[in-house]
């Protein structure tokens, strides 16, 4: 039986697939899974054993179709749910079950503050999608994220004081109002009392410089110098991680980290918190803003000026929350 699973895109929301993935390829007689994705999210499957192979493509569903024809796929199970999977679905012909986006549930959410989103995170949400053709279970064993042997970051790369325990502080978001804004963030890391290590792409760079100027020799820089996979090993061997509502967030999920999510413009009413133990994860938010949510994504500046969703969140109970 050939199955294939679509989600193009992003980071986070592919991790949040692999339960799906796993319960597949474990409980389905004989399953043979396949993926489709965007190249440039590759590395966050490459070296997941469940998948049998993985199809990526550059820009258009068009550059795969002839192949994935060529598969004579059983089912497609759409875990993205937009108009470019749709058209994929109908171009194969095959039996197919899509999520449900519940965009008019957040639409309410967003635009007039009514709460009519479940209470189910959208991993049980993708698992009902599979639902329809299988009779699989989940199985509680949370996300699944596995690093190339290549990619596992040496410890003994680090500063000294680093190697005997740190905490990871992710600074990268897509959206600036999911961000820590920069003098709130300096503040936090100046609190902190164990090393840091910052992590980030070269879009956070000046930030993390400007932070590292002002903390010092606390703060390990590794923004936009290693790739994804040996940024997730440097999540993976941290003492815990101080995250916004980013990938970074679910690849810490995935292992199991203690993960202390500050939350700005979006909620974790949307189903998309940390997908783990809840004793393993603690999120901070500044309850009865009647501007928040803002965007069920993000903008790239706060659209009331103020950004009291960020600015006031309290960090003295994140330090605490350290342990």
């Amino acid at each position: 039986m050939k199955i294939l699973i679509v989600r193009f895109s992003s980071i986070g929301d592919i991790v949040l697939t692999t339960p799906v993935i796993r319960c597949i390829k474990q409980q389905v007689a004989g399953a043979e899974v396949h993926y489709l994705t965007k190249a440039s999210f590759a590395r966050v499957l490459q070296a997941n054993h469940y998948i049998d192979k993985l199809i990526l493509i550059e820009k258009d569903i068009h550059e795969v179709i002839a192949e994935l024809k060529a598969e004579h796929y059983d089912y497609v199970i759409d875990l993205h749910n937009n108009l470019r999977s749709r058209r994929l679905t109908a171009a194969l012909k095959v039996k197919h079950s899509a999520f449900y986006k519940l965009n008019f549930k957040k639409l309410l959410l967003v635009n007039f503050k009514i709460n009519a989103m479940p209470a189910v995170h959208i991993v049980d949400r993708y698992l009902d999608a599979a639902k329809k053709f299988f009779d699989i279970k989940n199985d509680g064993a949370g996300l699944d994220y596995f690093i190339p042997e290549a990619d596992v970051f040496p410890l003994t790369a680090l500063p000294a004081a680093h190697q005997k325990g740190y905490v990871a502080v992710v600074i990268a978001a897509t959206y600036a109002t999911k961000r820590m804004p920069p003098n709130r963030l300096i503040e936090l890391c100046n609190r902190i009392d164990k090393p840091i290590v910052l992590l980030g792409g070269t879009a956070e760079l000046q930030l993390a410089e400007l932070v590292a100027v002002n903390i010092g020799d606390k703060i390990y820089n590794a923004c936009g110098k290693f790739n994804l996979n040996q940024s997730a090993s440097l999540v993976k061997q941290s003492l815990c991680v101080i995250t916004p509502d980013t990938g970074l967030m679910h690849i810490a999920a995935a292992f199991k980290k203690r993960v202390l999510s500050i939350w700005g413009n979006t909620v974790p009413e949307f189903g998309m918190y940390p997908y783990m133990p809840a004793e393993n994860s603690i999120l901070f938010e500044v309850r009865g803003l009647s501007c928040r949510p803002c965007s069920k994504l993000g903008y790239n500046h706060c659209p009331k000026g103020h950004f009291k969703c960020m600015n006031n969140i309290d960090l003295e109970k994140v330090i605490e929350a350290i342990g």
